[in-house]
């Protein structure tokens, strides 16, 4: 039953091949028999989900059950869960227990899914490797030597090893995309605003946004269709109507035209990464869609423009850890300043400390003007770039990473390197534009992942032309287990 993917267990709850208990009760097994091989979790839900199966089952029973009824996935450790553990990857939050489910939470619920538990991360969603977590690093299903990608490293972990066939996550500059990526999964983080954030414990609030990773795009339809509404409760989120992101997936993909940025394909990028994504592109060309040379002439300022706006978002939205209200707080300190200074020295990792004083930096009176309104005037022309990119063509494509996983450890001492794993997934974070990753390839047997951006709220076409892909490829059906 783990290798279902979520329209097959749609389908088989409905004709009653298995049901919804069955299905947690196996998924919940292989979480304990083989996640010690990954660290993919940080909390298991067992009994509560085993009572969201029966309620599952019983709506199917009584014929009122939405799509997703009885469907096991797992949320992001970042995101606000009732009476269960947010701890964000951090030993400042190890003993957070909120109160209150965040909007993504309850709208999954309310489609009737099964929750078994929260996945790892890198600490307070800071990283492309998923190897700051307070937790310990989460490993690769296709090869436990090497990184998940992040920060949202557990999620894709969990669902590359058949442990949940889907499972909520977070984007800030490339955190559902990147792991999506190097896991073989398939992983869309939706246009700004798409999805609420209240609940979701805040990194960079102009930047976040949660979205869904599974095996393929008919499933990520699925969860896109539950997750995404409009709530009133985040000033951020955009107006809309309930969507069903699925209805499109099966219309034909002919005069598609494809922007293939020659800035994607330059220096840095692993010349067996770009042979496979060029591939993908003759693949489409195969479909009937046009490839259109295009150029994205800001993208070099990218990384620099992110890592000054994120980190001072950051150092803000993180000031609220203070070791007074809640989370981690030092033993017996000597006063307030002590209490301020230990607490928050103690409880941030490195990666976390890092970026908070980049960002305190960059706000400071006399570099404010030099650093992050310089940064802000270079997002507002990678923004355009974009705009007059999508005057051209319908969607853009390239690679999601410079090149596949890599080992545990080998840039941890080198955040710059770090850093630049992210170099095709920022921009769009930046622009605000949705963007998915699906997998297209192996090298050296490790996945690589297809980047497909889209203009503004155009999840719906989007994943009708991952699907179409999907249909003629089978990468997305090769298993690390």
């Amino acid at each position: 039953m783990h290798q279902l993917t979520i329209a097959e267990i749609i389908r088989g709850l409905r004709s009653k091949e298995f049901s919804s208990t069955e299905l947690t009760r196996h998924l919940l097994g292989r979480i304990q028999q083989l996640d010690s091989n990954y660290n993919s979790f940080i909390t298991v839900t067992e009994e509560s989900a085993l009572a969201q199966a029966a309620a599952a089952d019983q709506r199917l029973a009584n014929g009122e059950a939405p799509a997703l009824c009885g469907v096991p996935i797992a949320h992001k450790d970042i995101i606000c869960t009732n009476g269960v553990r947010t701890s964000c990857a951090s030993k400042m939050l190890d003993n957070f227990i909120p109160p209150y489910d965040a909007t993504v939470v309850d709208n999954l619920n309310a489609a009737g899914t099964v929750s078994l538990g929260k996945t790892n991360m890198d600490e307070f969603a800071m990283g492309s490797s998923n190897e700051s977590s307070f937790y310990g690093p989460v490993k690769n299903p296709w090869n436990t030597r090497c990184v998940p990608g992040g920060s949202s490293g557990g999620s894709a972990a969990a669902v590359a090893a058949q442990l949940i066939p889907g499972a909520t996550a977070t984007d800030t500059g490339g955190s559902i995309r990147q792991p999506a990526a190097l896991t073989n999964t398939t992983g869309l983080k939706p246009t700004y605003g798409r999805i609420s954030r209240y609940g979701i414990v805040a990194y960079a609030s102009s930047l976040d946004q949660a979205g869904p990773i599974a095996r393929n795009a008919e499933d990520a339809a699925y969860l896109l269709s539950a997750m995404a509404s409009h709530d009133p409760k985040d000033s951020t989120s955009l107006k809309q109507q309930p969507a069903d992101f699925t209805a499109e997936l099966n219309n034909p993909i002919a005069g598609l035209r494809i922007g293939v940025p020659r800035e994607y394909f330059g220096e840095g990028l692993n010349p067996e990464t770009a042979s496979r994504v060029q591939e993908a592109l003759r693949t489409f060309e195969k479909l009937g869609a046009q490839l259109v040379d295009i150029s994205l002439p800001h993208t070099e300022l990218a990384i620099p423009a992110y890592y000054v706006i994120a980190p001072a978002e950051a150092s803000a939205n993180l000031s609220r850890f203070d070791g007074v209200r809640y989370g981690y707080r030092c033993k017996e300190p000597k006063d307030l300043r002590d209490l301020y200074m230990r607490s928050r020295g103690e409880g941030f990792g490195e990666e976390v400390q890092r970026r908070i004083l980049v960002g305190t930096y960059a706000l400071s009176a006399g570099y404010y003007d030099a650093y992050y309104n310089k940064a802000q005037q270079a997002r507002r022309l990678i923004k355009q770039d974009f705009v007059e990119a999508f005057e051209k063509v319908d969607v853009i494509m390239g690679p999601t990473t410079p090149s596949p996983a890599f080992e545990l450890g080998a840039k941890s001492a080198d955040p710059v390197a770090m850093y630049l794993e992210d170099i095709y997934t920022i921009a769009t974070n930046l622009a605000g534009l949705p963007g998915m990753s699906v997998p297209c390839g192996l090298v050296d047997n490790m996945p690589v992942g297809l980047q497909i951006t889209g203009n503004y709220l155009e999840e719906a076409r989007m994943l009708n032309i991952a699907h179409q892909y999907q249909q003629v490829t089978d990468w997305h059906k090769a298993s690390a287990v």
